[in-house]
């Protein structure tokens, strides 16, 4: 019989994929799970989803939450249904979000397995939702707030410290004190110069580390957001076109007001019309201002922001968009195209060629956004192919996500190096090349996990 280690790590999630982001943490017979998040893009990593939690989730203590993204809280939701009963520990500004991103999971669920019985494009007679809107908010329940950078005893002798990570509001790195050993997991990372959020705090000294490497493979282009958008969008304007951007409705679809409405008011693009079609994003910009400490936009800036869009909260508003004609441009949720308003945008708008579909962030293996900036003429959508003629066009210079080089020099902050390194969250050419990046430019000991896997993390003397 295999002796179960004192302390172990196994690794439920975002190994070889940038999704389902979960971190299971064994201590004297007791389990902590850093990160609840869902599986995203390709069908197998969606079937994950589904399967028998790989522990009761009865037997967890805590849940330590990064931030708020649904691929690191999404399955929360599943879990307390399933039996969990302990408290999942965040940041305000995480709380503030999950309380809109986790019920409107719940209910785009929900929607999509109504849809699918109703159009019959499901194998199964009773399509179900994975959890409800119902399920989402019994959740909430759960949650304790814990500020940055003040210790909470998670259980006796184990300290959870809660730093910075830029990324978006609430995003923290957590550090895990256990006697004498500390183990740092990042979370997803902002980027030093990010024009909204702050940067991430430095690496403290750890024993172990888990890192983040969506954009590990890649230098990101030193490219102005605002200059990048700016001929797009006057382009697109000059032959009437519909530009329909897919954006995550937490950060990513501020980003994006804030600009255009910098653009506008310097006279770079014309004054065309600007939708925010997506309730929650409209309640995470608003959210934003009251959050003010944690970014960097200026009071002035976050008014023009939150001033920039006409903002549409109905389905039936949602629906009369799809009836105009451009010059327009919509923001709409996902960002990844994988469910919601957006979509039926996509489908109103994307088979004529005069429109624009700006894919604005990380697009996951298998999600819509992805396909897309592949190059393919259709996407299938509500049972049916729908032709894409619309220009398709990945902006280069929005990324929430720090590259390959950023990440190193982060990293290099650091005088002393962990006795052990784990790459985890991106895909695997990703997580590979910053692994060989770390310990060829750094010296550091470090390794690529697979999905499953579980490390005894007894230290070396």
């Amino acid at each position: 019989m295999r002796a179960i280690p004192e302390l172990s790590l196994q690794f439920l999630g975002a190994a070889g994929t940038v999704t389902g982001s979960r971190y299971l943490l064994e201590v004297r017979g007791k389990r902590i799970l850093i990160d609840c998040g869902l599986f995203q893009g390709f069908k197998q990593m969606r079937l994950r989803n589904w399967a028998q939690f790989p522990v009761d989730p009865a037997s967890i203590h805590t849940v330590l939450l990064t931030h708020a993204h649904i691929d690191h809280s999404g399955y929360i939701p599943a879990l307390v249904r399933q039996g969990f009963t302990g408290k999942v520990v965040a940041t305000p500004g995480t709380i503030a979000l999950c309380e809109l991103l986790l019920p409107d999971s719940g209910l785009l669920q929900e929607e999509s397995a109504r849809h699918a019985k109703r159009n019959g494009y499901s194998k199964h007679a009773e399509p179900l939702a994975l959890y409800t809107r119902a399920d989402a908010e019994a959740s909430l329940a759960h949650f304790q707030a814990q500020d940055f950078n003040k210790p909470i005893e998670v259980l006796p002798g184990i300290l959870a410290t809660f730093r910075p990570a830029g990324h978006i509001l609430g995003a923290a790195q957590i550090s895990i004190q256990i006697d004498s050993r500390t183990l740092h997991f990042t979370g997803d990372l902002g980027r030093a110069n990010d024009p909204i959020m702050r940067a991430p705090a430095p690496l403290v000294a750890t024993d172990m580390l888990i890192c983040e490497s969506t954009y590990g493979d890649r230098a990101h282009p030193h490219i102005d957001h605002e200059a990048e958008l700016a001929p797009i969008i006057r382009e697109v304007a000059g032959r009437g076109g519909v530009i329909v951007i897919p954006a995550f409705a937490v950060g990513r679809a501020q980003q994006l007001m804030l600009q255009i409405a910098r653009l506008r008011a310097r006279g770079l693009i014309p004054e065309l019309p600007l939708y925010l079609n997506s309730p929650m994003a409209i309640d995470a910009t608003d959210i934003y201002q009251r959050f003010s400490a944690e970014h960097r936009i200026t009071a002035s800036d976050c008014a023009l922001m939150c001033s920039a869009a006409t903002r549409v909260q109905t389905a039936d508003q949602s629906k009369a968009l799809n009836r105009r004609s451009g010059p327009m441009i919509i923001i709409s949720a996902s960002g990844m195209i994988t469910g919601g308003r957006v979509v039926h945008h996509i489908e109103a708008f994307g088979s004529d060629p005069r429109n624009a579909i700006l894919l604005a962030g990380f697009q996951a293996g298998g999600t819509r956004g992805a396909l897309l900036a592949s190059g393919v003429q259709s996407l299938r959508m509500f049972g049916r192919e729908i032709p894409i003629r619309a220009e398709v066009i990945q902006l280069q210079s929005l990324s929430s996500h720090p590259d390959g080089n950023e990440i190193i020099d982060w990293l290099k902050l650091q005088p002393t190096a962990p006795k052990i390194t784990y790459i985890t969250h991106g895909e695997p050419a990703a997580s590979d090349i910053l692994r060989g990046r770390i310990k060829h430019e750094l010296g550091w000991n470090c390794l690529v996990p697979e999905h499953l896997q579980c490390v005894d993390l007894k230290m070396p003397k």
